[in-house]
């Protein structure tokens, strides 16, 4: 048995709904401005473009319930997604054969330091500091697609204290999932338990402690989560 050096990182892992298993996290991809009206609210042209993608830690995804708001900004975003999780991976996987890799969905957040991006942004920097902080990716359950099928259109909304802010549906996608999983390939050698967080519609806007984010789609249910 391997000894190591220090105490060994737990295993970052999400429910699995209506079992008690566990999906272990191994990476976490970010698809960004994959809805057009969300592209033209952040001013950008929402033309098919290729795709760009960020990347979030495995350890940001947390199912509390609870988002502790986080030090250094006064911008906080609500970013409603769908989580895609995969089962297996590969590298230069065929876009007719990539949803085979798709182990479920899950309902999720991509919180955002706005401020913090925009300064980034500016910069010419890397957007971590904005993306990638502690419990910035709110997750619920795992939805097998044996349970639920694949999820290509449907209604994906968010609600802050009971007031719509988000609202879309998945078909509006500008890169539909077994897109990304293909042009992920190409780049990256993907594995079981990555996660890609598949984008936000228009709507996205800041919250504030006490806030309570109620997100839902369509085959996912939903769930709510409290702003600390």
């Amino acid at each position: 048995m391997a000894q190591y050096a220090i105490q060994t990182p737990p295993v970052v892992a999400v429910p699995i709904a209506g079992t008690d298993a566990l999906f272990p996290v191994r990476r976490v991809y970010c698809i960004g401005r994959n809805y057009a009206a969300h592209a033209i609210e952040m001013g950008h042209d929402p033309d098919r473009d290729p795709p760009f993608f960020f990347q979030k830690n495995p350890n940001n995804l947390d199912t509390s319930g609870q988002f502790p708001y986080p030090p250094h900004t006064s911008d906080v975003h609500h970013e409603v997604e769908v989580a895609v999780m995969l089962k297996s991976g590969g590298e230069n996987i065929p876009l007719e054969s990539a949803l085979d890799h798709v182990y479920g969905y899950a309902l999720s957040l991509d919180m955002t330091r706005r401020d913090l991006q925009g300064e980034m942004k500016k910069m010419g920097r890397p957007w971590e500091i904005g993306k990638a902080f502690e419990r910035s990716a709110p997750v619920g359950p795992v939805h097998p697609v044996s349970d639920i099928g694949h999820l290509e259109n449907g209604s994906i909304t968010l609600k802050v204290n009971g007031e719509l802010r988000q609202e879309g549906d998945l078909n509006q996608m500008i890169w539909k999932v077994p897109e990304m999983i293909s042009y992920l390939s190409e780049y990256f050698e993907l594995a079981p338990g990555d996660v890609i967080l598949s984008g936000t519609p228009s709507g996205v806007g800041p919250v504030v402690k006490g806030d309570v984010m109620e997100i839902a789609a369509d085959g996912l249910g939903s769930m709510t989560v409290t702003v600390t």
